[in-house]
Order: structure tokens, then C-alpha cells, then sequence
């Protein structure tokens, strides 16, 4: 058996009958790194408090805002007095995943119900992956601007077909033009969250993955009370 990570670094050990490969689908949390540029969701800053050479060791303060990042949205997040991002049980953030591989699609593309059930050949899974490659734009306010996103019709179909948890590397499902201050604003959100659906956007490297299931594990920190929260965001493929 083979362990690899995103840097492709192969590390054999003595059950070499199976392979498996360790997938980081995380982006790094920066100083200054790209977020939505609102009020609500704050600059990254990263300070160095202790210093090796004064206090005889390193320490950081970080201050970062729920949605940074890779990160998970728990229904607190557009539903009042709904789930925080600690009452997630982990069967939900850690199991089997299907990809929904859209990768080549145009800006601002619609998928819809059609367009789903084509990918997943009749097979909704528990935990979705949508691939569209449009992690490539981050860094960019294209990413933000265009993205491809659901239909609010293949948004419920998801929920009534039981999916638990749909990881993107999209910035959100819903259309951008959906967003405050638009006539409707986040519709895919408030259907996906306000049924208990997880969120788990800004994910990032899925062309290392060349299967069409993986183990997937999403682990927010445990902030209590919390809307949402950068994740460690890792498949696994076997």
C-alpha cells in the first residue's frame, strides 16, 4: 500500500497488494488571501507573537473570518437559530463520495436536474462532489463573478433524494446574481441549509482525483455556536 499526498510524495509500506492515495483538497489560510470582499467576511491576518529569539519560542494570533478558505457551511449560516457547525455529526462530514465531474464548463453555467441525474447515472449519493475546475479562477474576482452554479429545481432535488453533505470548488451554489441585496437572495442556500444539508465550498485540487468515488473527510474545528468554519478538507483514493 502506497500513502500519497498532494505533493505526491509515495511513502511504501509492506501491505503493497492495495494503493491509496491521500488527497489534500484544502487551500492554504494566508495573510491577505482572497475572501469575499464584504465587511462580513474580514481580511486574514496572521501576527507572530512569541519570537525564538526574545521569547524563546513561536507563537501566532490569526484572525479569520468563518467562511475563509475551504471552508463548511452549517445551517446557522442563513437559517436563524439553525445548526451550528459543532453539532455536525461526523458520519455526515466523513464517508463515501460520488464526483459529479462538470470540469470545462462555461461561466456562469446553470446545472440543473437534468444535468445531475446525467452525471450520477440515477445514483444520488450522501455526499456529493461537484467538479466544474473553477478553483482555477481563485485569486481572481472571476471566481466570484462567473462561476458556474445549481438551479434552485436541482438544489431540491437534492435534498428530496437525500444527499447530506455537497462539496464544491465553487464559492457557493446559488447563482451569483442571487446574492444581497437581489430580489432573491441565496435561494440554493436556504433550501440546502434549511435542510440540514452541509456545505462545503471553496474546495480546491479536485483534478488530482481520477476516480469517480472517494472517501471524503471534512473536519471544521469545533467552534461552538459557529455558522460555518475553515475545514480540512481531504479524500481518499483507493
Amino acid at each position: 500500500m502506497y500513502l500519497t499526498n498532494v505533493w505526491n510524495h509515495e511513502t511504501p509500506l509492506d501491505l503493497a497488494h492495495n494503493r491509496m492515495k491521500i488527497i489534500d483538497l484544502s487551500l492554504p489560510i494566508e495573510e491577505g488571501m482572497m475572501t469575499f470582499p464584504t465587511h462580513w467576511h474580514p481580511v486574514v491576518e496572521v501576527t507572530i507573537l512569541g519570537r525564538h529569539g526574545i521569547e524563546g519560542r513561536e507563537t501566532r494570533k490569526v484572525v479569520f473570518g468563518t467562511h475563509t478558505g475551504t471552508h463548511a457551511d452549517a445551517a446557522r449560516h442563513f437559517v436563524p437559530n439553525g445548526g451550528t457547525i459543532d453539532e455536525i455529526p461526523l458520519e455526515v462530514l466523513i464517508g463515501p463520495a460520488t464526483i459529479a465531474d462538470f470540469t470545462g464548463c462555461r461561466p456562469l453555467q446553470e446545472i440543473d436536474v437534468a444535468d445531475l441525474k446525467q452525471k450520477l447515472s440515477g445514483n444520488v449519493p450522501e455526499r456529493l462532489i461537484l467538479r466544474t475546475g473553477w478553483s482555477e479562477h481563485f485569486g481572481n474576482m472571476k471566481f466570484y463573478n462567473e462561476y458556474p452554479f445549481l438551479s434552485e429545481k436541482a438544489a431540491q432535488w437534492l435534498v428530496d433524494e437525500g444527499t447530506r453533505l455537497i462539496a464544491m470548488d465553487t464559492p457557493s451554489p446559488d447563482n451569483p446574481r442571487d446574492s444581497r441585496g437581489a430580489a432573491r437572495d441565496s435561494p440554493n442556500h436556504k433550501v440546502l441549509l434549511g435542510a440540514g444539508v452541509v456545505l462545503v465550498e471553496y474546495v480546491a485540487n479536485l483534478k488530482a482525483i481520477s476516480s469517480a468515488a472517494v472517501e471524503l473527510i471534512v473536519l471544521p474545528l469545533k467552534l461552538k455556536g459557529a455558522d460555518g468554519c475553515p475545514v480540512r478538507c481531504v479524500a481518499i483514493e483507493r
